[in-house]
Formats: structure tokens, sequence, C-alpha cells
């Protein structure tokens, strides 16, 4: 049962920027979460992704930190009070932008730092002042060593998509950032589940927290129409296309598990007429931000990312997602197909497995505690097309209807007028030829004392020599022979 906004008596500028935003009723997530934040106590949330969470934390965050909320312009009046920690810097962008809509109405700041861009703006905003700070742990630091960003005042801090932060393994830039903090704090870690590292990472850093699981770990949406098609590495653009053109497909994320895969097939989209942008690693901040902008405004059809973009990323209304390739990691595939079918819309995830996934499909299978019935593609190109010789011809002359395809070659055709009947041709097969009376005969062994036929047929020389012998010629001596002296 969803309660609404209207229920948690949120201060009225929080109150209104979301009502502007267009939120009535709370999610699984918000519901459980926002009151116990409200409290001031520890939370251990795990969720799927796409299910509001930074709502969860944002809000009864801004509700707490209007006590310290003010006017003055001076940087010291604004200290960093929440910090909010994300693994990758789209996520942080992303979170960043949500926190500055809900606040809009008040006088806290914020402000967000991750990598990849230069430090001298982001310094800027942090010499202003600002009450939440969003972050990726590697830049926090930087900013840390460079003392732009003092942290002994904080009181809450977020760790939000800590699966992934210690997948990335930024186990050790959290254990130094949670150094620097203040010791009486609340802290807030949410996770899409809750793993062996992550249950360690709470019972270190988070005092009795309340736990908060709205779904089972690794549960794909009920919503999401999934597919499993067999097909070979070189077939895989084509099946794709196929299925965007039959399913009329407007948007779509297409995942695939490297850069360099990335960035050729998205080249090769873009080549085939599909509008197209990728998404990964190697692109600069800049780039990233114009390519979500592009796909977020309908300017893309699809964009091809790898896994970077797979968690957080809150793009609306996405209705398909096609996994290129099968993910190494199990748990990437929930990750992957939760951009699609959110909030009760219903959407289509698309796998493609090849002969050497058989080890990656098992893996899944464990997760998602089901049997994946691998699919065929049946490529329309390949389709036979009705000619009079391509195997049909006995349907038509044992009276079967044929492939209703047949009729558009027919039809499309101009009439022509009916050939002249051409005389029958007789057809006589040549006289065999004759054969060898000899090889009718019986066969009979030869007599044991009869000469050989080469033999036989020779005639008898009287000095014994073969008749097959060809005597030497008689030269006449150019010299005489030397007289013997015995």
């Amino acid at each position: 049962m969803t309660s609404a906004f209207s229920n948690l008596s949120l201060a009225e500028p929080l109150a209104r920027a979301v009502a502007e935003m267009g939120y009535e009723s709370m999610t699984p997530i918000q519901a459980q979460a926002i009151p116990v934040v409200l409290t001031g106590k520890d939370v251990m949330g795990a969720a799927q992704t796409g299910t509001g969470k930074t709502a969860a934390f944002s809000l009864p965050l801004l509700q707490r930190l209007l006590k310290h909320e003010n006017a003055s312009t001076s940087p010291a009046r604004h200290p960093v009070r929440a910090l909010v920690l994300l693994p990758t810097r789209e996520l942080a962008d992303q979170v960043a932008q949500q926190v500055k809509l809900y606040a809009k109405y008040t006088h806290l700041r914020s402000a967000v730092v991750f990598g990849g861009m230069d430090m001298k703006p982001q310094t800027l905003e942090l010499k202003k002042g600002v009450e939440v700070l969003v972050a990726t742990p590697g830049r926090l630091l930087d900013h840390i060593e460079a003392k732009n960003a003092v942290l002994n005042q904080v009181e809450y801090v977020v760790l939000d998509e800590a699966d992934r932060m210690l997948d990335i393994g930024f186990l050790p830039d959290l254990q130094r950032i949670l150094s620097y903090l203040p010791k009486e704090r609340t802290t807030l870690l949410f996770s899409a589940t809750f793993s062996p590292e992550i249950k360690r990472l709470a019972n270190s850093y988070l005092k009795d927290p309340v736990t908060i699981e709205v779904a089972r770990p690794n549960e794909t949406a009920s919503t999401v129409e999934q597919h499993f098609y067999s097909v070979i590495d070189d077939d895989k653009r084509r099946a794709l296309k196929q299925i965007v053109r039959q399913r009329g497909i407007t948007q779509a994320f297409v995942f695939v598990n490297s850069k360099l895969g990335c960035a050729r097939l998205a080249r090769s989209l873009e080549r085939e007429g599909l509008k197209t942008t990728a998404l990964h690693g190697d692109k600069s901040q800049d780039e990233r931000l114009k390519a979500l902008a592009a796909f977020k405004s309908g300017e893309v059809d699809l964009l091809v990312a790898t896994d970077v973009a797979a968690r957080g990323l809150d793009i609306k209304d996405v209705p398909a997602v096609f996994n290129f390739d099968v993910p190494f990691n199990a748990e990437d595939y929930v990750h992957r197909i939760g951009r699609t079918g959110r909030a009760g819309a219903s959407g289509l995830a698309v796998t493609f497995v090849s002969a050497s996934d058989g080890r990656l499909v098992a893996d899944l299978e464990k997760l998602l505690k089901k049997k994946i019935d691998l699919e065929a593609v049946e490529f329309e190109e390949d389709r036979p097309r009705g000619r009079i010789n391509d195997g049909r011809r006995h349907w038509r002359e044992e009276g079967e209807v044929g492939d209703p395809r047949d009729a558009l070659d027919v039809t499309a055709r101009s009439p022509r007028a009916p050939r002249p009947e051409r005389p029958e041709r007789s057809y006589s097969r040549p006289a065999p030829a004759p054969r060898d009376p000899f090889f009718d005969q019986p066969y009979e062994a030869p007599k044991a004392d009869a000469p050989p036929a080469w033999e036989s047929t020779a005639k008898p020389a009287g000095n014994r020599i073969s008749a097959n012998i060809k005597p030497k010629r008689k030269v006449a001596a150019l010299f005489k022979a030397e007289p013997s002296t015995s």
C-alpha cells in the first residue's frame, strides 16, 4: 500500500518542490525509508534500481538540515553537513540535479564533484560553502588533500550504490573518507543486494541500522518481457535491427561488455542509418553528459553503453533494453534490464546468446532460479520469396496452398502475351557402344608349364639370349690392341 507525500508533513518549501515535480504517491522504498531517516537512525536499504532511492534519502536529509539554513553569503555559515557518495560520474551528476530540484525553494546549497573535469570550477563552488556535497570517492579525496573540502561538521553520510563502489575497488577510498567524518553521525547505506561484503561494510560503519528490503535480491521486475535469442556473433547486429523494426521501438539501451565493442557497434549502427550514440569509460565527462542529454531529448534512438551506465541512470520511459553481450557478472543483468519496465510500465529485455556464452548463461540461471530457454531468430531476408524454382513447385502441382508471398511475385509483373506452344521434342537415348566379347568370357587359369606371354611371342635364339635384348652393333676398331709380351 502506497502512501501519499502529503502524509509526510514535509516543510512547505520541500512539499512545494515535490508537488511541482509531479510526485504524489511514494514508492515502497520511499514509504519505508523516509520516516526512519527523519528520526535520525542509520538505515541499510536494499531495493531495485529505479525505485526512487534518491528521494528516499534526499528529502528527509533536507528536512533535517532546514534548521541550519540561512541566507548569509559567508562560506563559514554553509559548512558541509551532508555527504552523498556514488560510484560513477553519471550517478553523481544525476543525484546532484535531483537534490538541487528538491532544495530549490530553500537556502540550502548543494554541489557535486567528480573526476574527468577540471578541479578549478569545483573548487570555486566548494569555497562558496555548501550544505550538501555529492561526490565520487576519488575526486573527493583530491579536494580533501587540497584543503578545498572540510568534513568535520558532517551530520549525514549516504553510501549509494554501495555494492557497485565495492566492485570498482573503492573500499580503501571509502575507508579514508569515513575516517575524516565525525563519529557521531547518521549513516545511510543503499545497495542493490546485501552481499557478504556489504554486510561487513555495514557492520563496520553503521550503528544499529534499520534494515529495509523492498524486493528480493536480484529479482527482476515482473513488468519486463524477457527474451533470450541464440545468435552467432556476426548476426547480432542484424537481429538487433530486425527486432527494433518489428517491434516499432523508438528508444533503447544497448549494453556491451567492452569499451572497444561499444564504440565499434555505435559506429556500425550509425552507418546503417540508426541515430546512435555511445557511452563508455573512454568518453570525456562532457561527451558523456552530451550523450545522455541527446538520449533524454529524443535526438538519439539507441544508447550503446557499457555497464558504467547500467546503474542509477534515471531515464524515464525507456521501452527496451538489449544485451548485445551477456554480462560477465550475472548481477549486472538485473541492473541492465532495470532500465526498462519502471514504475509499473511494461518493458522489453532482449539478450543475444552466442555459442561461447554457456557458462555466463548458467550463472544467470542460478541467479534467476529458472531455466533459460533460447529462441531462434528467423531473419526476414533469409526467407524464400516464392520463385518458381525455390522448392514450392510441388505444392502447386499437388494442389496445396503455397506461401502467400508467391502472389506478390505474380501480381507485380506486367501481363504478358501467352507464349506460343513449342513443338514437342522427341529425345532418344543413343545406342550403347558394342561390348568387347573378351570381357564376357569366363576366367580361365593359365597352364602351369606355359611360358609367359612376352616370352612365347619372342623368336628363339641360339645363343640363349632373350629375343627382347637388342644385340650390340659391331663397330670397326680404330686402334689395334697392343701385342702381348708374355
